[in-house]
């Protein structure tokens, strides 16, 4: 049997109950033709005279009382399961896997995951931390996967966020003592944290300095650490290096020379409409990451602290 026009039953329904073409053509705020070619429509596919045509007015066929039955149970059902839907999309339930750097899951979600749970108390989350410095690849078992950097080709689908805007930073104690740097090439000759390459930018002026690290570690917390005890210079994120307890323990380092800002991206499987306990856990992230109410800024404004984000959201 060939497929037909649901939009057909639902047009013998109205035409069946209001009794008339030209009532159901007000209920439709449709043409009264539009609704005669639907029903002839409707017959033809069935191979059945649903309603008897005259001039006082319709009047339904035995074969049409029996199927306006069964038409109104089914149209109940399909409303019914898009009630659910809707209700499943306001309220997702099951359990969410979320694989993110260490630092996000300490600095980000953890802050986050009282008012999430909260807001949506049928969800359970799995956090799954990595060391930041891995250039790992998403599981299937992975709903949301959380990358520093967005990847050049992947099957999954990409929603960026806001970056960290970052700087060169060491204490006090340490500039007096080695002296403060006044191009990035005399970083090489200092004391640094850090791990990887710093690529350091001035206006469209790219540098690479040649350094070798005496501290080699990927997480801004220790490094902040190292930094705070004078052991070198180091880049941190500036909300980092903005927090009460140690802004006044640190110098900014090269103020005019800027590191690469962290990026962040959101990596998943979806159709063209995300399932709803992924499209709540995004969203929900939205309201938060790189605005003013960011866990990871204590009162610091949003705005000197973070870029834009690199991929524009879609859901």
């Amino acid at each position: 049997m060939k497929t037909f026009d649901l939009n057909d039953v639902r047009t013998f329904v109205a035409i069946a109950q209001a009794g008339t073409l030209s009532a159901a053509a007000r209920d439709l705020h449709l043409p009264t033709s539009t609704l005669s070619r639907s029903l002839t429509r409707l017959e033809k596919h069935l191979c059945l005279l649903l309603v008897h045509r005259s001039p006082r007015g319709l009047v339904l066929s035995d074969a049409g009382k029996e199927y306006l039955h069964f038409c109104k149970r089914a149209l109940s059902a399909l409303k019914e399961g898009s009630e659910v839907i809707d209700n499943r999309r306001s309220q997702p339930s099951g359990s969410i896997k979320v694989a993110c750097p260490l630092t996000m899951s300490r600095d980000l979600l953890a802050p986050l995951l009282k008012e999430f749970l909260g807001r949506f108390p049928d969800l359970r989350v799995e956090i799954e931390p990595y060391c930041s410095g891995w250039d790992l690849e998403p599981r299937e078992d992975v709903d949301v996967f959380f990358k520093l950097r967005a990847p050049n080709d992947t099957l999954r689908r990409v929603r960026g966020y806001p970056g960290t805007e970052r700087g060169l930073f060491a204490s006090s104690d340490y500039i007096r003592a080695a002296g403060q740097p006044k191009n990035p090439d005399d970083l090489t000759g200092h004391s640094c944290i850090g791990l990887g390459v710093w690529k350091l930018s001035r206006g469209s002026r790219v540098v690479v300095p040649n350094i070798s690290f005496r501290v080699v570690s990927g997480d801004p917390v220790v490094s902040l650490k190292f930094a705070v005890d004078g052991l070198g210079i180091c880049v941190l994120p500036l909300w980092s290096a903005g927090r009460r307890e140690v802004r006044k323990k640190l110098v900014r380092v090269l103020p005019r020379w800027k590191p690469e800002p962290i990026s962040l991206c959101a990596l998943f499987f979806g159709p063209s409409r995300l399932t709803p306990k992924v499209q709540a856990l995004l969203d929900f992230l939205d309201e938060y990451i790189g605005t003013d109410r960011d866990p990871r800024l204590q009162n610091q404004p949003a705005k000197e602290c973070f870029t834009a984000a690199s991929i524009p959201p879609k859901s």
